[in-house]
């Protein structure tokens, strides 16, 4: 028998769409059937049946309660019809019900079978408020090694403004036809486009992960970056802590040099980086200064070895870091990062 006091309360909610039934399609929220003896004879709890997190229909109208469950018979998840009828199934022992992979059709489902959303909050409500913190630097820096680690090691989410207009080209999205239109001209996208692509990609992972820490890297580069985020987040808003990385720039040019010769980018090469540094210290840096005036910078000198610099970005990021997160053994990748291991050698 599931002890009920050992369960953490059910707080998710699933949203199901394009299985093509009404009756099927919609959003479940955390069950509130009473406890009962489920088929295996199994005693359920509030928000839970078979000892696995459990849904009702949002709209209250599903005969059957609950309506997403799990079956200790079959080993599969189930979700239900209005008449209570099962209409696909997953077989498998996951804790939740399974979001990447494709259900199977039951005797009164119809095809194609639905897709799965988990979300850690009520999406009928507000999005709870991001914590951001900026990460700026000159090119060379490390904003992206850095923003790695913390990703992996911490539990941060690494958001960058240059993989976030490739994505909404890639997928089509709202924007896309503007931002290929403005990088194919060769000029910046437009602030209000950048903080949008932004808000939408926190609010994202905010609901699908319940992951609320992100690093912006590269952002804001310039006044009128930030001029766009106040007018989407308000000037009220508290405004995000900066992670400036300060590194000479004969260090810069070392390192850019360095990475030429495994990488394919077409800017790691002395003009263009001369190029890129003039035009960081007279967009980027004003802002940085103004950062400054607010005393909201963390400075850190990332001249110094890898894992020094490391050992201060999870100081500065300590007080929203999960402990148990920042307790995590350092993985293969990460130790490579920080120049703990060799990388593979390319075969030839």
């Amino acid at each position: 028998m599931t002890d009920a006091s050992a369960l953490a309360p059910n707080t998710y909610f699933i949203e199901v769409s394009g299985s093509g039934l009404p009756e099927v399609d919609g959003l479940f929220v955390p069950s509130t059937a009473p406890p009962t003896t489920s088929e295996s004879g199994t005693v359920s709890s509030l928000g839970y049946w078979n000892g696995k997190m459990a849904w009702d229909r949002a709209d209250g109208k599903s005969e059957r309660s609950p309506a997403i469950s799990y079956s200790n018979s079959y080993k599969s998840w189930r979700i239900c019809r209005l008449d209570g009828h099962l209409a696909y199934d997953m077989v498998c022992e996951d804790e939740l019900p399974p979001t990447d992979q494709e259900w199977h059709v039951y005797k009164k489902g119809v095809a194609p079978a639905p897709k799965i959303v988990l979300h850690h909050f009520d999406p009928r409500e507000a999005c709870p408020a991001p914590n951001v913190v900026f990460v700026l630097g000159g090119p060379g820096a490390g904003k992206g090694t850095m923003c790695e680690l913390a990703e992996s090691q911490l539990g941060w989410t690494h958001l960058s403004t240059g993989e976030l207009l490739r994505a909404e080209i890639e997928n089509n999205g709202p924007s896309a036809a503007t931002v290929k239109e403005f990088i194919d001209a060769g000029r910046l996208v437009s602030d209000d486009i950048m903080v949008t692509l932004l808000q939408n990609a926190m609010e994202r992972v905010t609901r699908t992960t319940g992951n609320r820490n992100f690093l912006l890297d590269g952002f804001p580069r310039s006044q009128s970056n930030l001029e766009a985020w106040f007018e989407i987040f308000g000037r009220e808003a508290e405004l995000p802590t900066m992670l400036y990385f300060e590194c000479p720039y004969e260090v810069l040019e070392q390192r850019v040099l360095g990475r030429a010769r495994y990488t394919n980018r077409s800017d790691d090469n002395v003009e263009s980086l001369k190029a890129r540094f003039e035009t960081f210290k007279a967009d980027t840096l004003p802002t940085v200064e103004e950062f400054r005036r607010r005393n909201k910078v963390v400075e850190i000198d990332t001249s110094q070895d890898r894992q020094a610099v490391y050992q201060l970005v999870v100081e500065s990021l300590a007080e929203h870091t999960d402990q148990s997160c920042a307790d995590r053994p350092l993985s293969e990748r990460a130790e490579m990062l920080l120049g703990l291991r060799p990388f593979p050698s390319k075969q030839a």
